[in-house]
Order: structure tokens, then C-alpha cells, then sequence
């Protein structure tokens, strides 16, 4: 009677009625917005009921649910919209325009097909738009049948030579509670990133290290994870882009399913985020030598002369803070150092870490730091402090966390942000002296 009372008074709400009428509402009840209102019991009532209510009933006939981003191609002009139903739809459309603007603009989803791994049904979608305008806002619709979204919008990157921000971080498996608390968190930075008129400090993309739930072939448990991250989408329904790893943990065809790349994909990719920042993201998944090590030879000996910034992420450490190395060590370090990669991103050891630099197998200024280790919701672990490359100046620690990285003209800043809101870490790196083709 309590949650009856409550819904309908909230009814009153009317910026809020469109999302309480289409999106979940127990995850809506989780934001600072709804604390603010004073309805602490109810809050605490749905923390505890969070740990099973979002997977129990988060779809309904063909109403899109599990809305998402993702960027795997060129995140200036391309992106994929995707979304799921627990019925077949037989129509399902994305409407798109410049947001602002009158034109209307509609595209077909690209693919569809049911969910494979699970006795119960669960159907994917994914529209790829392209043809996109840089450093634009893009508000959408997602139609599937006579049901239909809430309006959205998401930020394609620029391909001008200016400053802004990302996020990382990885293994945002296990802890329900925790992982919708980073969630929630991740909206709320986006969110002040973007208050002011200085578009140098947004954040346009969230790069996730892999780990995503505990078995990649439970699709189950790929549906608590989709209807948790709609815990970053922020309150004015903004998106943000997910630019996707594979984890030790997401074996299985289901992980391409859910971000849209073709069946049997090895999920190794490069993206220019900007015209002068690439990010290439690995899989430690298959076989890290062969034809993967081969292609990063290639991408980082055409990509380092052409970019300011280098960035490579991944999910098992090469230089890691609890486990034994990685086959990374052997198959891409070598790599990294030959290219002088700025900056590699690592999962997998749930804690925090950022090395010194790294030549050699050695400490030395010119050298590749490593940071990680998979914070967004998974337990934590305890470092080992006194392995060489942790010790000052580099530096470990345990929290759940997210790394916000931002991109300028001279110097790649990162900053370490622990869930209750504390900094874990700050650092910078200067641009490399390298000659341009």
C-alpha cells in the first residue's frame, strides 16, 4: 500500500511521468533526485529489494528495454543504438534527428534475432546509424511495434583536435548493489561534465575493461547487467556510448549479441575518439599472439605517427597487482614499447593500480604505464604494494572505482575516482616528442 501511495503520488511529478511510465521503476528509485523528495524509507525498501527485482521481471511483451550505445567503428559519424524485447517484435525502428532541431530522420534496425544460451525468450536489436554529424547530439526513439521508448540522446565524438574526457573501468560483475550505486555514479559525473558551455570537459564515452556478470553464457544474467546500465543514463536521457572489451568472464557468443558485433567476432578494434587521440581495445580472450598480435603491429605503427595520444585497453594485466602476468607480457608489451603507447588500460585484478613507467621490463621515464584494475561494482581484492612497478611513484589501493580520463593538447590527465567519491589517484603524462609522417 506504501508503493501504491507513493507511485501515485508521484504522479504529480510531471517532468518525471514519462520515465516513470516506460522505464523501470525500481532503478528510478535509486537516484539522488528521488532521495531528495524525501521518500528515504521507499529508497531503502528497493536497495533491498535490488539484489533480485531487476532480474526478475525487467522486460514485458515487445516494449524495447535494455537501452544502449555502443561505439566499435568511428564514434564521430557511427554509432549502434541497441535494445531488447522479451516477445518478437515485427517492426522496430530507430527515430533520429540533430537534437533541436525539425528534421526527421528514421532507420530499420540493421539486424535482429533471439538470444541465444537460455530456455526463455529474449530478443536483440541493433540500428546502426551513420552518416553522422561530429561533436553532435543525436535525441532518439526506439520503436518496436505499437511500444516505444522514452526520448534519448547521446554525443558522437568529435574529429576536431580539442579536449575532453572519458571514462574507464572494468568488472562490474557480482555485486548488484554496488555496481547500480557505480552506475548511478557514472550519470552523475557525466552529468556535471556537461553543465557548463565548455564542451573541453565533457565526457563522451564510457570504455569498459570486460567482466560485465559472472558466466557470459547465462543470458540471464546478461539481462540484470543491460537493465542495470540504464543506471548511467542521466536524468535529462542522455546516453553514453560504451566502447566494449571481452573479460575472462563473458565467454560465449551472448557478448557479441549484446554489442552488436557479427557472430563469431574475435572483438579486437581500434577508434579514433578524436583526431588526434586512438584507442585500441584487445582481447585477452583468444589467442593474444597469431593473427591478433600481428594486426596490433600494424594498427600501432600506423596510428602512433598520426596521434597525439595512445591508448590500448584490455582485460588480464600484463603487469598486474594480484595475479601472475598475463600472455599479454609476452605478445603486446613488446609492442607498446616499440610504439611508445601512452596509456594501457587493464581489468581483471579488482583493485586499483597505476605502474611507473615501464621499458624493459625496467622503471624508465620513457616507459608505458599501466593502469586498472576492474572496480565497476565486482568485490575488491588486495594488492600486492611491494611488487616493484606498484611502488612510488606508482601506487595501488582497493575500491570500487572508475578511472576519468581527460585528453589535452600537451598533457593525457587521469584521475581515480573511488564510489563514495574520494580520489584514489591523480596523474598526468606529457605529450611524447615524436616526428609526424
Amino acid at each position: 500500500q506504501v508503493f501504491t501511495t507513493t507511485m501515485e503520488a508521484l504522479q504529480t511529478q510531471k517532468s518525471r511521468l514519462t520515465k516513470i511510465a516506460t522505464m523501470k521503476t525500481y532503478q528510478y528509485f535509486l537516484r539522488p533526485s528521488f532521495l531528495a523528495l524525501g521518500f528515504t524509507l521507499l529508497a531503502v525498501f528497493v536497495l533491498q529489494e535490488t539484489k533480485t527485482a531487476i532480474a526478475e521481471a525487467p522486460l514485458k511483451g515487445v516494449k524495447p528495454a535494455h537501452w544502449r550505445v555502443t561505439w566499435t567503428s568511428d564514434p564521430a559519424h557511427e554509432a549502434t543504438i541497441s535494445w531488447s524485447t522479451a516477445k518478437a517484435a515485427k517492426k522496430y525502428i530507430v527515430r533520429y534527428r540533430e537534437k533541436g532541431s525539425q528534421a526527421k530522420h528514421s532507420t530499420l534496425a540493421a539486424d535482429t534475432g533471439r538470444f541465444t544460451g537460455a530456455k526463455s525468450e529474449l530478443y536483440y536489436y541493433h540500428a546502426r546509424l551513420n552518416e553522422l554529424e561530429p561533436a553532435t547530439s543525436y535525441e532518439f526513439q526506439i520503436f518496436s511495434d505499437d511500444e516505444r521508448s522514452p526520448e534519448f540522446y547521446f554525443l558522437t565524438a568529435p574529429d576536431s583536435d580539442r579536449s575532453f574526457s572519458i571514462l574507464h573501468g572494468g568488472d562490474s560483475r557480482s555485486d548488484r548493489k554496488a555496481r547500480g550505486r557505480m552506475n548511478q555514479m557514472i550519470a552523475k559525473m557525466v552529468a556535471k561534465s556537461t553543465q557548463n558551455k565548455n564542451a573541453n570537459d565533457d565526457i563522451i564515452a564510457l570504455a569498459h575493461g570486460g567482466d560485465y556478470i559472472v558466466n557470459g553464457r547465462k543470458l540471464e544474467q546478461w539481462s540484470a547487467w543491460l537493465s542495470d546500465h540504464e543506471l548511467t543514463i542521466g536524468e535529462d536521457g542522455r546516453m553514453l556510448p560504451v566502447i566494449p572489451t571481452r573479460g575472462n568472464h563473458d565467454k560465449g557468443e551472448l557478448f557479441n549479441q549484446v554489442f552488436g558485433f557479427p557472430g563469431g567476432d574475435l572483438n579486437f578494434y581500434a577508434v579514433n575518439l578524436s583526431s588526434q587521440v586512438r584507442f585500441v581495445t584487445l582481447n585477452t580472450e583468444t589467442s593474444t599472439a597469431g593473427k591478433q598480435a600481428k594486426w596490433l603491429s600494424r594498427e600501432l605503427g600506423k596510428s602512433r605517427p598520426e596521434n597525439r595520444w595512445l591508448l590500448t585497453q584490455y582485460h588480464r594485466p600484463a603487469y598486474p597487482a594480484v595475479k601472475a602476468p598475463g600472455t599479454a607480457l609476452q605478445s603486446w608489451v613488446p609492442l607498446f614499447e616499440k610504439h611508445n603507447v601512452d596509456l594501457v588500460c587493464e581489468s581483471d585484478g579488482h583493485n586499483i593500480k597505476r605502474t611507473v613507467p615501464i621499458r624493459g621490463n625496467v622503471q624508465d621515464k620513457t616507459g608505458v604505464v599501466y593502469i586498472g584494475e576492474g572496480g565497476l561494482g565486482v568485490a575488491q581484492r588486495t594488492p600486492k604494494p611491494e611488487r616493484w612497478y606498484l611502488q612510488p611513484p606508482g601506487m595501488s589501493d582497493s575500491a570500487n572505482h572508475v578511472f576519468l580520463l581527460t585528453f589535452g593538447k600537451k598533457k593525457l590527465s587521469g584521475i581515480c575516482i573511488r564510489l563514495d567519491g574520494s580520489i584514489a589517484d591523480r596523474f598526468s603524462l606529457d605529450q611524447r616528442e615524436l616526428k609526424k609522417k
